[in-house]
């Protein structure tokens, strides 16, 4: 076996004496020879069984001709859309244009077409009329029954009937691809492949068809919310490749697609020899001077150790991709890849991760896997772990020692996910130890994904409670080894089940632990998950009770806005929210405030003002606010000076504060007793005893306009009950004795209360 990239063109055929390949493989990515590329592991898997593979990567797929640059295959076509779905590679949530695509050369967009895989398919069938055509790979696999799909809002068909292919590979695809391939070599025709498990095929009837399990017919998910609920869960609970059963969705009346049950898990030392195959481990060399392949950088010097999932998250299309069973590389496999990693002329001495979709599982969630699968109504970790669950470290760890021994490396990193959850659970504290001590270096990520646990139960999340434990230990450790050390929590809004009132919760507890996330990310509703039928149908397919769903994208705005409420840019958003919600005692200056009110034109976060708003250049003394505009008052530098001392420094730490807070009567009413009704205007030393009426007149019907002008109202009626006339002096000595009185008992008193 040669060890270099394979063929891109008749020229590299040539090199190796081939006159044609059995198959070609067309893929949106760029060509990159590395086994954290899916193209790649089946390309040298199917080189591996002695078949001739060529590669076109990312075609030009408005010319026919770039399709035929290999030729004809002697077996086939086969199809990937790339590492990542083409959709949300191209498409952020709010369904813009995403800027860059690591997976093409220099990070350039447009070198794949939306939904490639289709396009593809389709290019190669204008071509090529009857040869065999075979998909893979995540954006297949999850469109391989009757689907909803985000970016049109449409429930759509098979992909085997859109991309006009003959077989699905789906799922990790070693297994089915192989035995694929075998039979087409053996001469059967792709038609009558239809016996292979982890592949999804076409019938015209079912007389072949056995022991299948059949979905509700297209058409009736197309019509009907709940039919499409029960449908995809019928398709969950057959995910398990023991357990699994044959599935059959009927198209027409002489038109069906037959799922068969998933590929069995790979074994120990099938995972060995695919992780041991002859990868450049690199980028094919014709992207150089573009830059390379930008998703490389991180991989390059990161260690896979497992794949599939027992941790369940409702997001997350692991289950009907990877599955639910844990399959692991020996430890000699990973060390014959790290020390083949630690002598490359890039390697610093730092190993990126040793990880996979769940860094610490290292095992099968419990041993009735091996026999029966895993369980169909049940989840390893949710609501709280199965008290089968086998939760150990140890190997996991051992293996992180023998790796940080290696000549060379200076530090091995964790970056993919831990479940925290199923490490609390652990009663060694030993990994944590480590885990804190050489494998982060100042931040450890983990997901908690949201707070309340109504929002986390829909999730499959446990509750915020077993995250606290977390968060508990996590900082005692780091106390114990003399560690200044955080945790970065990734966090989700507008998941279905939040509703603001969930999202306010979420803005609170960023508040309350200092932590100001710079990105967030909102519910991506991808193909063939749980959140994403309750998306779709308001439901959710496992009780099928009534689910909120927040959709409009104001409403996903306002929620992601919450939680990055210091954002200046958020200040309009946030206000709407709270008020919405009836929580504008989140409006004020009092600390558990998230914003203040709008002051001259000012926009206030918490505790301090952030920034100063943009004031009309045009208009003098009018400023525009997203939402309407207002006049400011005309007061003068001086008097600005003093209103602020006075008035704004005595008065509002505690009036407008609790006005806010809805108690303005009581305490506006005690601080102000004996204040007359000019007492601000001399305070002020010359302010009109309109000023701060006309300071917010004219308003806009904003609501963070509108709170500024009730607290206002409340502080000129609180004022303007007495009649005291005493001279400005004698005034602000009263103002500064009454007020710090009052101040001084209303903080002993909130003092008591919060304890």
């Amino acid at each position: 076996m040669i060890k270099d990239y394979l063929p891109i063109n008749k020229e590299d055929m040539a090199q190796r004496g081939w006159e044609q390949c059995d198959f070609v493989f067309v893929i949106g990515d760029a060509y990159v020879d590395h086994h954290s590329f899916g193209p790649a592991i089946i390309s040298r898997v199917l080189e591996s069984y002695g078949y001739k593979v060529g590669i076109i990567p990312q075609p030009d797929w408005k010319d026919s001709n770039s399709i035929k640059i290999l030729g004809t295959p002697r077996l086939g076509f086969l199809v990937s859309g790339g590492n990542m779905d083409t959709m949300v590679n191209h498409y952020t949530v709010a369904k813009k244009r995403r800027h860059k695509d690591y997976y093409s050369p220099g990070g350039e967009m447009g070198k794949r077409p939306d939904r490639a895989t289709i396009v593809y398919c389709n290019l190669i069938r204008q071509v090529y009329k009857h040869i065999p055509i075979i998909v893979g790979g995540i954006e297949a696999s999850l469109r391989r029954l009757g689907h909803y799909d985000y970016w049109s809002d449409k429930v759509k068909r098979s992909i085997l009937l859109d991309s006009q292919a003959d077989i699905i590979s789906y799922g990790m695809g070693e297994h089915s691809i192989v035995e694929i391939a075998d039979a087409l070599d053996s001469g059967i025709a792709i038609g009558d492949i239809t016996f292979i498990n982890g592949t999804v095929y076409k019938a015209k009837d079912l007389s072949s068809v056995y022991d299948a399990i059949t979905l509700p017919a297209f058409q009736d998910i197309l019509d009907s919310k709940e039919e499409f609920a029960k449908s995809f869960y019928i398709q969950y609970c057959n995910t398990d490749p023991i357990s699994g059963k044959r599935l059959v969705e009927q198209y027409k009346e002489n038109e069906y697609i037959v799922q068969n049950p998933p590929a069995k898990p790979l074994s120990q030392a099938e995972m060995d020899r695919v992780y041991s195959l002859p990868f450049m481990r690199d980028y094919h060399p014709i992207y150089e001077e573009k830059g390379g392949i930008p998703a490389i950088e991180e991989l390059k010097f990161s260690l896979v150790h497992n794949r599939g999932c027992f941790g369940g998250c409702n997001f997350c299309a692991l289950t009907f991709h990877q599955g639910r069973i844990i399959q692991t590389r020996s430890h000699e496999s990973i060390l014959a890849e790290a020390n083949q990693l630690i002598w490359d002329k890039d390697f610093k001495g730092y190993i990126n991760d040793v990880g996979g979709p769940t860094a610490n599982f290292r095992f099968k969630a419990c041993e009735k896997q091996d026999t029966k699968g895993a369980c169909i109504n049940k989840q390893c970790l949710f609501p709280t772990p199965c008290k089968n669950l086998k939760i150990d470290h140890e190997d996991y760890l051992s293996l992180l020692r023998k790796l940080r021994e290696l000549p060379k490396v200076k530090k091995v990193f964790i970056r993919s996910g831990i479940r925290f959850d199923y490490l609390i659970n652990d009663s060694d504290d030993t990994f944590i130890n480590e885990l804190c001590e050489h494998h982060i270096s100042g931040q450890l990520k983990v997901a908690p994904e949201h707070v309340s646990d109504k929002v986390l139960d829909l999730m499959g999340k446990p509750a915020n409670s077993v995250y606290q434990r977390f968060i508990t230990k996590y900082k005692k450790i780091n106390e114990n080894i003399g560690k200044n050390q955080f945790v970065v929590p990734y966090l989700m809004s507008s998941h279905p089940g939040s509703s603001l009132k969930e999202a306010i919760e979420l803005a609170e507890h960023i508040r309350d632990i200092g932590y100001m996330p710079e990105q967030v990310q909102d519910f991506y509703p991808t193909p063939s998950t749980i959140s994403t039928c309750m998306y779709y149908t308001g439901l959710d397919p496992r009780t099928m009770k009534h689910v909120y769903v927040p959709k409009t994208p104001h409403e996903k705005a306002m929620q992601r806005a919450l939680i990055q409420y210091r954002n200046p840019k958020n200040y309009d958003l946030v206000v709407e929210a709270l008020t919405l919600a009836n929580r504008t005692d989140l409006i004020g200056f009092d600390k558990h405030c998230l914003v203040r009110p709008k002051n001259n034109g000012r926009y206030a976060y918490g505790n301090r003002l952030e920034g100063k708003h943009a004031e009309d250049k045009k208009r003098g003394n009018e400023f525009s606010a997203k939402g309407g505009t207002g006049k400011r008052g005309k007061v003068s530098k001086a008097t600005e000076k003093n209103s602020s001392k006075k008035s704004s420094k005595d008065i509002g730490k505690n009036t407008i504060k609790n006005a806010s807070k809805g108690v303005s009567k009581n305490t506006i009413k005690n601080t102000s007793k004996d204040v007359g009704k000019n007492t601000i205007k001399n305070a002020s030393k010359g302010v009109s005893k309109n000023t701060i009426k006309n300071a917010s007149e004219n308003s806009s019907k904003s609501p963070s306009e509108k709170i500024s002008k009730s607290i206002s109202n409340n502080v000129n009626k609180s004022t303007s009950n007495n009649k005291t006339n005493k001279s400005s002096r004698n005034i602000n000595d009263g103002i500064n004795r009454k007020v710090g009185r009052t101040v001084q008992k209303n903080n002993k008193s909130k003092a008591v209360k919060r304890q």
